[in-house]
């Protein structure tokens, strides 16, 4: 059995976040976003609004350092009281 990683690090990986369409929403996942991964672009987003406006997904890439940064950086965006899903 193989135990290496299915994806090479360090490496470009894309995420979507979906949370509830409040005015912190974006502020909030930038804010955590940056705590894990320092050189984040926060230009670099690109905001979606769901057709009825009660929530929004936010697409960006981080430069992601291995399975443990992303696992990281996941629960903690999970934990925000704003956060849906993140894919």
């Amino acid at each position: 059995m193989n135990d290496r990683p299915k994806i090479d690090f360090p490496c470009d990986y894309p995420l979507k976040v979906i949370g509830l369409s409040k005015p912190t929403f974006e502020a909030s996942v930038i804010h955590i976003v940056q705590h894990h991964c320092p050189e984040f672009d926060a230009d670099s987003i690109t905001p979606v609004p769901s057709r009825n406006g009660k929530y929004a997904s936010l697409r960006f890439n981080i430069n992601a350092q291995s399975e443990d940064h992303i696992r990281q950086l996941f629960t903690e965006l999970k934990a925000h009281e704003l956060v849906q899903m993140v894919l």
